[in-house]
């Protein structure tokens, strides 16, 4: 009954799509310039990129048999938000306002008004549609992020829910106060360039949540080895993830400009440092210095370095990169001797990671922060922190509460000991184990040898009686 209910869904989804018919859009900008139009077609797409890579870096870092899995908690986001956002999601996030909480989900149902013209408040210079869609990559990498923190435990068909309730629920809201001109947080001088607070604080929490509600796995409990599928796969994540970056920061200024160049700049430098803070700091403990260490602190410092991209120096992002790899490394190890299992440790990564980049952006933003004398930016940060924090952290525990009451979130203990590639999809990154072959009887190999050139291939030699 519950499938024959998801295809009635997806069908009607198709039939909406057809009978609404595109509405005149209420505000019109200026003319489209070429510029930042090619250029932002190019961030959309780097952006896009980043989801295979997180699924390419989260899928290295498990056991094999759950690679595959892991791989496709990834790749369903892309397909599941990106309708989602079509039909509803794109209206709560950037529609007319409701008191800076919400979008009216009517302004651009089902893409509504959502063309080639440009918005004097959202895209001034590139066309709407445009806008749109780069929006969208950034709402299908949020829950991939969190899918880390479950990992090799999750029912794939809950995980799918909850993905669609918490874009709803947190991601829109969040990206309302914090983008729309109109949002709460936007107007309070609450500063993110490119998704610090409504992408990682958002999915960091989110995943902390998730962790404590799915439980440990029982080769936590056990304190057994895990060990990582495939290192080559988290360093070619790693690479796609660096690349698509420069579309997640850069494009963020929409337009092809100063400003982009200088969070791109920004953004590698960030990324360069955290990478060498984090072996550094691992060295400084007695570890070797680990690929995987190099590629989680990369990674950290792209996290750390997204609100701030746009309003910082490149040698202040050296800072910012340095710090946030520092912190969340020392997270990463005292989570390591809690009872949390946050399996690819996307709370110190994601969750303090944003959070840092946050507080310094409060701190380092150009002419309003506190390094510049200006207090309400930070003090506005802060507040914002706080509230974002309990928020995404409350919020998603209680959808995960929910899913679990309408589908089981965790799989049964006998399906984690096989792994979720074979259990929740049927494949495997390797053979099918089976079993042995049953061995003749001596007296019939011998016969079945006995004449070799008797017969051609494949055919069947008969045996005496």
């Amino acid at each position: 009954m519950k499938k024959w209910l998801a295809v009635a869904l997806l069908v009607g989804v198709g039939v909406a799509g057809l009978l609404v018919n595109p509405a005149a859009q209420v505000k019109q900008g200026g003319p489209i310039n070429g510029a930042d139009t090619a250029w932002m077609l190019t961030a959309t797409a780097l952006v896009l990129l980043m989801t295979p890579g997180l699924s390419f870096f989260y899928g290295g870092m498990v056991r094999l048999k759950n690679v595959v899995s892991t791989l496709l908690q990834s790749f369903i986001a892309m397909a599941v938000i990106s309708l989602l956002w079509v039909v509803v999601a794109f209206s709560l996030s950037f529609g007319d306002s409701f008191h800076g909480l919400i979008g009216d989900p009517r302004t651009f149902f089902m893409f509504s008004g959502v063309g080639g013209e440009t918005h004097p408040d959202l895209a001034p210079t590139i066309p709407l549609l445009l806008f749109a869609l780069f929006q969208l990559k950034f709402a299908i990498i949020t829950p991939a992020l969190i899918t880390g923190a479950f990992a090799e435990r999750v029912r794939f068909k809950a995980y799918v829910l909850f993905m669609v309730l918490f874009t709803l629920v947190i991601y829109a809201p969040l990206a309302h106060w914090t983008w729309h001109p109109e949002g709460f947080l936007r107007k309070w001088g609450v500063l993110d360039f490119a998704g610090g607070t409504v992408v990682h604080m958002s999915a960091g929490f989110a995943a902390l949540a998730g962790a404590l509600v799915l439980g440990r796995r029982t080769v936590h409990r056990e304190n057994a080895t895990h060990t990582p599928a495939n290192i080559p796969f988290v360093m070619l994540g790693t690479g796609m993830l660096w690349f698509g970056w420069f579309g997640f920061n850069a494009g963020s200024a929409l337009s092809a400009s100063s400003l982009a160049a200088l969070a791109f700049a920004t953004t590698n430098t960030a990324s360069a440092a955290a990478m060498l803070g984090w072996m550094a700091f691992d060295w400084l403990r007695g570890r070797k210095p680990s690929a995987m260490g190099a590629c989680i602190g990369a990674v950290v410092g792209l996290v750390a370095v997204t609100p701030a991209a746009g309003f910082i120096t490149v040698g202040q992002s050296i800072l910012v990169g340095l710090v946030a790899s520092f912190v969340s490394n020392a997270a990463a190890h005292f989570k390591s001797r809690t009872a949390i299992d946050d399996t690819l440790d996307v709370f110190p990564c994601h969750g303090l990671g944003g959070v840092v980049g946050m507080v310094l952006t409060g701190v380092l933003a150009k002419d309003v922060g506190l390094l510049h004398g200006e207090t309400r930016t930070f003090l506005m940060h802060m507040l914002a922190l706080g509230l974002v924090s309990v928020f995404s952290f409350v919020g998603s525990y209680l959808l995960y509460k929910l899913v679990d009451r309408i589908v089981p979130l965790r799989v049964t203990a006998a399906q984690e000991e096989e792994g979720l590639d074979l259990s929740q999809h049927g494949e495997t990154v390797g053979e099918v184990p089976v079993a042995p072959a049953p061995v003749a009887p001596p007296a019939v190999a011998a016969a079945s040898t006995a004449t070799p050139d008797a017969a051609p291939p494949g055919t069947s030699v008969p045996l005496p009686a």
